[in-house]
């Protein structure tokens, strides 16, 4: 008797404090009622909104908002829903069995679910990595980490600002969260408008996800060079995050799961669907809805690569999801180093770090060491293998999920590049946030001293007439088509150009290929014509060949590329049989008026 009183009171306490939260607002239930869920049939994409009830017999009992009672086949509804019972009926039995009449109410309260949530699944091939850990209550799913994912960062980025991979705090309070029962939002919000700022999403990796969008609204991140091979870099905090969807995680977790998670607790899944089918329907924030998943977001290789915002309910406090983990950051904000490019990137037992980079005809280094004491000492190596050291001790950044990058907290305020070493801002500098969005990311840089001074103007400028607005190569410049070199086109060389070169290249994650090359291109002349194939002198590809190497890149997925023009102020002395890309450089260092370069996109079909 007191047993069959427990199990009505056990029942009872789900009508009153459920965990569940409505999905969708409508005139058939209140929207304010938190016990009400909505529950999808997997075959035709039906819907019931209801308040669970109980489970038997496969059947879920279901009260309805006019107060009636139905009963759903539970192998009918989707995978999320059968889950979501599995899980509450598990509640439901511990709570009859060690319930007493005035403690059963308060533990289902206070007890964190039973079972393992479909997201763990995500998650779990790197918790055995030991690079995330994860726990839940009955509300969130949280995801620690120290962001820092295990591929070479950085790498391939022509844009940059200054930035390094450094441990974050992502654990304890300051974990990740994302909600176990996602909300269809009544006002869904689009990433084109919002969220500039702080993450949109977690990749299984524990590696938080930006909108691809910066700051200002308009630039992309990736088409605009600030990206390496792998969709990342670091944000104003040292903090590494991604900002297009990281397909390749797929290698790891299996292409039948997502990659990410966003905020609102949808899954993102890969470029196809969970069994290999074609990717279609898709809505303005890249989701829908399918019989047996309902709905979830997917990768996409253009805009908006993944979550295009937010389908489900979530808060938006200063331009980014709040709340959030908050990065820590040890030093200030730096300001971009205009015409750098990230040629590597090592790492040695997670402590020690050397980032190379390229400026002008100058490499340079960033090697820094995490101490035992949060402190992390930097030597920034210059042309010359000069090194400045600095060490930076923690610093206090305060309450989470507000900041911009490089204010010690996620968030997105990217800068314009200026010409500035690594250190601390320039007298005079702008304060960050306070500066208008770059017109140029591929503009030249001074070298240091000792060498010819490159241009510090943004006139110099090359381009493509093929090159579309989406910033794509037709097929017919690759392997794919004609195998023909693209026109190209250059303007407002500096005073005292001698001679052009023109370097065709592409950054992998571990090589830097070359594809075409020309130099000693009379300084009269500022265009090269379609298969042109009689101006300057040809040197050696990748290949060892004196010709252009059209694009033929092994491997799914848009690949980017770049082509610079060099304007320097003396012919190229260079033998014929080694006149690669490597000694071409070499050989114009000390000479290099200016530099520019133009980014551009090509992807193979299957």
């Amino acid at each position: 008797m007191l047993r069959n009183k427990l199990h009505f009171l056990v029942i009872s306490a789900f009508l009153v404090v459920g965990t569940a939260t409505p999905a969708h607002d409508g005139p058939d239930h209140g929207p304010d009622d938190p016990s009400v869920r909505v529950w999808t049939f997997a075959g035709t994409g039906a819907h019931v909104h209801g308040a669970y009830v109980a489970s038997q017999d496969g059947k879920a009992q279901v009260r309805r908002t006019d107060g009636t009672i139905v009963s759903l086949e539970i192998e009918k509804l989707t995978i999320l829903d059968q889950r979501w019972i599995v899980r509450k009926a598990a509640q439901v039995k511990e709570l009859n069995e060690s319930a007493t009449p005035t403690n059963g109410i308060m533990k289902l309260v206070a007890a964190n679910v039973p079972g393992k949530p479909a997201i763990a699944d995500t998650f779990e091939p790197f918790a055995k990595l030991k690079a995330v850990t994860y726990r839940q209550d009955d509300k969130f799913f949280y995801v620690e980490s120290n962001s820092m994912p295990d591929h070479k960062m950085m790498v391939g980025i022509t844009a940059w600002q200054q930035q390094v991979p450094l441990p974050q705090p992502y654990f304890g309070d300051n974990a990740w969260r994302i909600p176990l029962e996602p909300v269809v939002a009544k006002k869904p919000m689009s990433a084109k408008s919002h969220f500039f700022r702080g993450a949109i999403a977690l990749a299984a990796n524990g590696v938080p996800i930006f909108n691809p969008i910066k700051n200002d609204g308009r630039t992309d991140t990736l088409l605009a060079g600030e990206l390496d091979e792998f969709g990342g870099h670091c944000g104003r905090g040292d903090d590494y995050h991604y900002h297009i969807a990281p397909t390749y995680l797929q290698k790891i977790i299996g292409n039948d799961k997502p990659i990410a998670y966003a905020l609102d607790g949808y899954p993102i899944y890969g470029y196809t669907e969970p069994d290999g089918s074609e990717v279609r329907g898709l809505d303005e924030f890249n989701g829908h809805s399918t019989p047996g998943l309902g709905y979830h977001y997917h990768a996409t290789k253009k805009y908006p690569y993944l979550n295009g915002g937010f389908h489900g309910e979530v808060k938006e406090v200063d331009g980014q999801v709040d709340p959030q983990p908050r990065a820590g950051g040890v030093r200030e904000a730096l300001p971009p180093l205009r015409g750098a490019k990230i040629t590597g990137f090592d790492s040695k037992d997670n402590k020690s770090f050397s980032l190379k980079y390229e400026v002008g005809s100058e490499t340079r280094f960033v090697n820094y060491q995490l101490n035992d004491d949060g402190s992390v000492k930097f030597d920034f190596v210059d042309g010359k293998g000069r090194a400045k050291s600095e060490t930076y001790a923690p610093r206090d950044r305060g309450p989470g999920g507000r900041g911009r990058e490089g204010q010690g907290r996620p968030g997105n305020n990217d800068r314009p590049p200026r010409n500035d070493p690594p250190g601390k801002n320039p007298p005079g500098s702008n304060p960050p946030g306070k500066d208008s969005p770059p017109k140029e990311m591929q503009a030249p840089t001074s070298p240091s001293s000792g060498a010819p001074t490159v241009s510090n103007s943004t006139a110099f400028a090359v381009s493509s007439s093929v090159i579309g607005t989406d910033g794509m190569i037709p097929a017919e410049f690759t392997c794919d088509g004609q195998s023909a070199s693209p026109p190209v086109q250059w303007k407002d060389a500096p005073a005292g150009t001698k001679s052009f070169a023109l370097s065709l290249w592409h950054t992998a994650p571990d090589q830097e290929k070359s594809y075409w090359l020309i130099y000693n291109i009379p300084a009269t002349v500022d265009h090269l014509d379609k298969n042109d194939k009689k101006t300057g002198t040809v040197g050696l590809n990748d290949k060892k060949k004196a010709a252009y190497d059209p694009m033929c890149s092994k491997g799914p997925g848009v690949k980017k590329y770049h082509v610079t023009i060099y304007a320097l102020s003396s012919e190229v002395k260079l033998d014929k049989g080694s006149d690669n890309r490597a000694n071409l450089l070499k050989a114009i260092k000390g000479f290099t008026l200016a530099e520019t370069t133009l980014d551009f996109q090509y992807e193979r079909k299957k």
